[in-house]
């Protein structure tokens, strides 16, 4: 734990620190810290780690440490609570953009799949990529990359059944003398 300092060492460590030294950055990063937890524990949200909040805070009182001695400022304190909270703030409007962001993928990916039934029964065939873009109302290449996002999707669904598989359970031969006469099964 860090051992507090007045104003007047606070102020020398803020100067070497922006002069590049490495030790006062430290310094001042270890006795700030604790008002960097304070902080991102206030600001945590389900599915976002306070671990990674802290990480997060710990950017934005870096930057207020490299940023305060040309900043015009007086109080470092305010100074670096303003540079947390912004940084806390970008961190968790990514995060709620990508959960968006994978909602809506998931959402494509639903409709994707509908789409490809209900086309492969109407044109008794596999779809193409023109005629799933043209019913979906997308781009090709949207339709193409949603494509290629179920197919993953259904690949590791497929790996993950085989764990669950046991080998011996298959016979290869019985399976294939059902498919040749299906008055085996």
């Amino acid at each position: 734990m860090a051992k507090p300092f007045g104003s007047a060492e606070q102020d020398e460590l803020l100067r070497r620190a922006a002069g590049g030294d490495q030790a006062s950055q430290e310094r001042l990063v270890e006795a700030f810290m604790p008002t960097v937890v304070r902080m991102a524990s206030a600001r945590a949200e389900p599915g976002v780690p306070v671990g990674d909040l802290v990480q997060e805070g710990a950017i934005g009182l870096i930057e207020a440490i490299r940023t305060f001695s040309g900043s015009g400022e007086a109080d470092f304190g305010r100074f670096a609570e303003a540079h947390i909270a912004a940084q806390l703030t970008t961190a968790l409007e990514a995060e709620a953009e990508s959960v968006r962001d994978e909602l809506l993928l998931v959402t494509a990916a639903e409709d994707y799949d509908r789409v490809e039934l209900i086309l492969a029964r109407e044109l008794h065939r596999a779809p193409t990529e023109v005629e799933m873009a043209q019913k979906l109302e997308w781009t090709v290449e949207r339709t193409r990359y949603v494509a290629q996002v179920v197919a993953e999707a259904r690949r590791r669904h497929d790996e993950e059944l085989l764990t669950y598989i046991d080998p011996a359970d298959i016979d290869i031969e019985d399976d294939a003398a059902a498919e040749i006469d299906p008055s085996l099964n």
